[in-house]
């Protein structure tokens, strides 16, 4: 990833784009990737516009040097009075939950410390790829706080109660073996393998049918919350769907014909 193939989206913020994958990168390595406020609305503002971008087949977020993304700024919390400290917290509420609700499947390529609301930004996204150097936690104790980005609930939902308590009542980090033994990661690797691991991982998503992949991280998260059989249901009445639509259509001649399909998100 260099210079000249990146769009600068902010000072700390890059993005480059290659065969329907979107890699965006926290790029503030002397802050291990900290969010700054400004950082944080960059964020949130990006995520916003790419949920309608139908180019982008594919989401993949990294950080540079040790840090992915190491909690918060914690110097911005220093000496805000408490409306300040509110404000930011309900602007990061609203980056995670769009992130977590992109139509695009998202992989995280962890190349160091996901901490705090880096650790947040993980648990939002749909696949893990994480080098064998990084470190994940909640710390937010040791300072008197608490995750406000979903770590407890979001922690508590993808590993259980218990591993949810141990992390956030002990601030604890945690090496990226023990994540991927827990089943949270997708894959762990070699640091130099990172980005090319997440980056297959992205294209292979990326040359599937776009409107089934689509429909199918929608089906998993909302069948979650449904009855089984509702889910059920559901889950039918989106397959009848997509065998309806061109993709659908596509696909299957081209099974039949032996041939790769042109896929059109129809």
């Amino acid at each position: 990833m260099t210079a000249d193939t990146e769009r600068r989206l902010h000072p700390h913020l890059a993005e480059r784009r290659e065969a329907g994958v979107a890699v965006l990168r926290v790029d503030r390595e002397d802050a291990l990737g900290a969010l700054s406020r400004g950082i944080l609305e960059r964020l949130h503002d990006y995520l916003i516009a790419l949920r309608d971008d139908r180019e982008v087949r594919a989401l993949v977020l990294t950080g540079t040097g040790r840090g992915f993304i190491a909690g918060a700024d914690i110097t911005e919390y220093h000496g805000a009075d408490q409306a300040a400290f509110d404000d930011y917290q309900r602007l990061g509420r609203a980056t995670y939950d769009a992130l977590a609700a992109l139509p695009q499947p998202t992989i995280a390529a962890v190349n160091g410390y996901a901490l705090g609301g880096g650790f947040e930004v993980v648990l939002c996204c749909d696949l893990v790829v994480a080098s064998e150097r990084a470190k994940f936690g909640l710390p937010e104790i040791k300072l008197g706080l608490l995750p406000g980005g979903g770590g407890t609930q979001r922690l508590a939902r993808a590993a259980g109660a218990g591993f949810a308590k141990e992390l956030v009542l002990t601030g604890r980090i945690v090496p990226a073996a023990e994540l991927h033994r827990r089943g949270l990661l997708t894959a762990i690797c070699e640091p130099g393998r990172l980005l090319p691991e997440a980056m297959e991982l992205a294209a292979t998503i990326a040359g599937n049918a776009p409107l089934a992949v689509r429909e199918g991280k929608r089906l998993i998260a909302d069948g979650g919350h449904l009855p089984l059989e509702q889910a059920l249901t559901l889950e039918q009445q989106v397959l009848s769907r997509l065998f309806g639509g061109a993709d659908g259509k596509e696909g299957v001649a081209a099974f039949v014909e032996k041939r790769p399909p042109v896929f059109h998100g129809r």
